[in-house]
């Protein structure tokens, strides 16, 4: 049976996890301490008039936006509204301890923020095709969502910690296609940058904790989780295309996820880890050299375009021309 999947290993995560619990305490109380609140109402609040006439501004700029903003800003809204998913698994696996419980209660009510604060703009502005959110996002939860952590609390920590950062880079990066023709929605994306740089923040602190107490299989789990991170919008469908116009566009894709790589490596310090076991060495060893692996597949990747014409129902005119993959 694999190291990750022993029972006996859950508890011992559990347990290091357990006993970090005055650190992840204080790690909420600075994450509360920095958060801006806000609530959904504050961005976006136009009514049901269709003769406002901001209403009317607001659709007028948001039919210029450019499809393949369009359809990043539906990935990105349906990751978030999967919520159900996340929530569930953040709970089976770190979630019985009373600290644990506290950060899970906040973390979903300020995620919860962010599908409510995108739905009221999509709806707004008229972005989709009537009914066609509804119906992803159905359809999203009903496929459900099962990452193979096999019940690791480090490998939940390890994947939210890349998660969080490249949604916030997604986010950030539509919000700046956005900017010149739809302040609007550059408003609303930067505030949702700026929270999932915070849950960064703390599930990054809260994965040092693990790989400082026991070096050897936070390494482990680490390496299982950064080479083929899952995407929380995988099951989505049509995920595939979607992620493949948000990659032709620069907002996401394997060169902004080698860049985050990079830099969560640096951060917790892996190349001078010195774990004890042979295997956790390799593992630390493939980490190191995994951004520059990322590097060659987005060069490749980039070399083998031709122009493809995507089609969505979501959108209104149901095009999304990109150069994309032979």
């Amino acid at each position: 049976m694999p190291h990750c999947c022993r029972p006996t290993a859950f508890a011992a995560q559990l347990d290091v996890l357990a006993a970090a619990a005055p650190a992840i305490e204080t790690l909420i109380d600075r994450h509360v301490g920095s958060r801006r609140d806000w609530l959904p109402g504050e961005l976006v609040e136009f009514g049901d008039d269709p003769q406002l006439v901001e209403l009317r501004l607001l659709r007028d700029r948001a039919r210029g936006l450019a499809p393949a903003i369009k359809v990043s800003v539906m990935l990105n809204l349906l990751t978030e509204e999967g919520l159900p998913h996340f929530h569930r698994i953040i709970s089976e696996h770190v979630g019985s301890q009373a600290i644990w419980q506290r950060w899970t209660r906040l973390w979903t009510a300020e995620e919860d923020r962010h599908g409510n604060v995108m739905r009221d703009y999509a709806r707004d502005a008229a972005l989709f095709e009537p009914g066609a959110l509804d119906r992803l996002q159905f359809d999203f939860l009903d496929a459900g969502f099962d990452p193979e952590w096999a019940g690791s609390p480090y490998r939940l920590l390890a994947y939210t910690s890349l998660q969080e950062r490249a949604t916030q880079v997604s986010h950030a990066n539509t919000a700046r296609l956005a900017a010149a023709q739809e302040p609007l929605l550059q408003k609303v994306l930067a505030r949702l940058a700026g929270d999932e740089a915070r849950h960064c923040a703390f599930y990054r602190d809260a994965f040092g904790l693990a790989l400082a107490a026991d070096p050897d299989a936070a390494l482990l789990e680490l390496a299982s989780v950064a080479p083929k991170l899952s995407m929380p919008g995988s099951t989505i469908a049509g995920f595939q295309m979607m992620a493949e116009v948000e990659r032709q566009a620069g907002v996401f894709g394997p060169r902004q996820y080698a860049a985050l790589v990079a830099e969560s490596l640096a951060y917790w310090g892996i190349g001078r880890v010195e774990p004890h076991g042979s295997e956790a060495r390799c593992a630390r060893d493939a980490l190191m050299a995994l951004p520059g692996r990322l590097e060659v597949l987005a060069d490749r990747l980039d070399h083998r375009r031709h122009l493809k014409t995507f089609e969505f129902d979501f959108l209104r005119h149901r095009l999304a021309a990109m150069a994309a993959l032979a």
